[in-house]
């Protein structure tokens, strides 16, 4: 199959939690926030991908859609907003709830990953805001399936896999990761209910755990950690 090369980003707690109001301090938050964008940036990659509640409260701005009657029934097939854009942000958004004011976000043109359930007044909506989207499945998502339509239909190479945990859970039980870059922040959370860098839902069948091969250690300012791992084949 081919598919992008995929990167897995992320920073948690030295007990495997994802960014949460229990860290509190928010100038320090910020610091380290500044970190993962700086290593983010260590890559060559032409996409970033994240999940929906991650592209709402960090990216779109919570701006609600606007879901327009199209002329026709639309087809359920790929849509390119913009065939010259050469980086991408990518947004698993299965049930067609995303809003968003441009075609982009940050310079990087989007890309919509729905499921085919999602009604033709919300593709309409991304036509005309010149959104590009793909179909994972008829209900549930696919994600060899994605992958795949990611390669043949854009210039990507590399994606960034960058959270939130359900979603890197989702690629990570079905194999579909190649390293992980895990910037460990000094910070025990602690809380039940806050989620890990991987979480895989209930309603998938799991898998093995999957081991990693370290490949690099580095210590950055503020007692932060840089771990990069390779998956094993």
């Amino acid at each position: 199959m081919k598919k992008p090369h995929v990167i897995c980003h992320m920073m948690s707690s030295v007990d495997g939690k994802i960014l949460s109001a229990n860290w509190q301090d928010q100038q320090l938050t910020d610091t380290f926030a500044g970190y993962f964008e700086k290593y983010h940036d260590t890559f060559t990659s032409q996409a970033w991908m994240c999940g929906r509640v991650t592209m709402e409260r960090d990216f779109s701005g919570g701006v609600p859609p606007r879901p327009q009657t199209p002329p026709q029934p639309i087809a359920r097939e790929p849509f390119i907003g913009n065939p010259d854009a050469t980086s991408f942000a990518i947004a698993v958004d299965a049930h067609g709830k995303l809003g968003w004011d441009a075609n982009e976000t940050g310079g990087d043109h989007i890309i919509e990953v729905l499921t085919e359930q999602v009604g033709d007044d919300y593709l309409y909506y991304l036509q005309q805001q010149g959104i590009s989207y793909l179909f994972g499945g008829q209900t549930e998502i696919d994600f060899a399936m994605v992958l795949e339509q990611l390669a043949e239909l854009f210039p990507i190479e590399t994606l960034m896999l960058e959270g939130g945990g359900h979603l890197n859970g989702s690629l990570l039980n079905a194999g579909l990761i190649d390293e992980l870059s895990l910037l460990l922040l000094p910070i025990a959370d602690g809380t039940p209910k806050s989620p890990t860098t991987f979480e895989v839902s209930e309603y998938l069948a799991k898998g093995p755990a999957t081991r990693l091969h370290l490949t690099q250690v580095e210590q950055l300012d503020n007692d932060v950690v840089w771990l990069k791992y390779r998956f094993r084949p």
